[in-house]
């Protein structure tokens, strides 16, 4: 049982002495600029040199598909759907994520450490907007794709507070407020 559940600090639970992993979803869309980013060499370097040493990456429908491997050093894994997406969430030390509002939830709810990555491309989206209000309240860092790999170096995820759980009608209504609904 991972025991950073419940805690955003990112703080080694009693797996310690196997692989710390870095959980990339992209939902059910596309995100190529995301995933061709944090798949670079560059990437996987800056995430090596942080204590990660496993990368899982959810695709979606993209057309950007890393080849998997696996060293001593480093696993990057590949999938594009689950019918669930919670345990992928749970075994993760941090989570990288589009700034959809259900793969922020479940990953907020879940007490893990979270970077949202804006689409540029979709900017009329309101992502822009949930990222911001979430990270202004201290649950999230945000980055775009051209800001990501200095968003893992300056990143301090013992900063971010825990966010409120089990209380989804909080969120729905937050919602409401950031796409101008209320």
């Amino acid at each position: 049982r991972d025991v950073t559940r419940g805690s955003v600090r990112g703080k080694r639970s009693s797996r310690s002495s196997m692989a710390k992993s870095v959980f990339v979803t992209v939902g059910t869309t596309s995100f190529n600029e995301l995933i061709a980013r944090v798949s670079e060499e560059a990437s996987a370097q800056i995430l090596r040199s942080l204590g990660y040493n496993k990368l899982i990456l959810q695709i979606g429908r993209g057309s950007v598909e890393p080849k998997p491997c696996s060293s001593a050093a480093f696993t990057l894994q590949v999938f594009r759907y689950k019918e669930s997406l919670r345990d992928d969430i749970r075994q993760a030390d941090l989570i990288i994520s589009h700034a959809g509002a259900g793969s922020c939830l479940e990953t907020l709810e879940e007490g893990k450490p979270l970077i949202v990555v804006i689409n540029e491309k979709l900017m009329g989206n309101h992502q822009l907007e949930l990222a911001k209000q979430l990270h202004s309240s201290g649950h999230l860092l945000y980055c775009t794709c051209s800001t990501l790999m200095e968003t893992l170096q300056s990143m301090d995820l013992s900063a971010l507070k825990p966010f409120p759980a089990g209380r989804p009608e909080r969120f729905a209504a937050f919602l409401d407020k950031v796409v101008g609904f209320e």
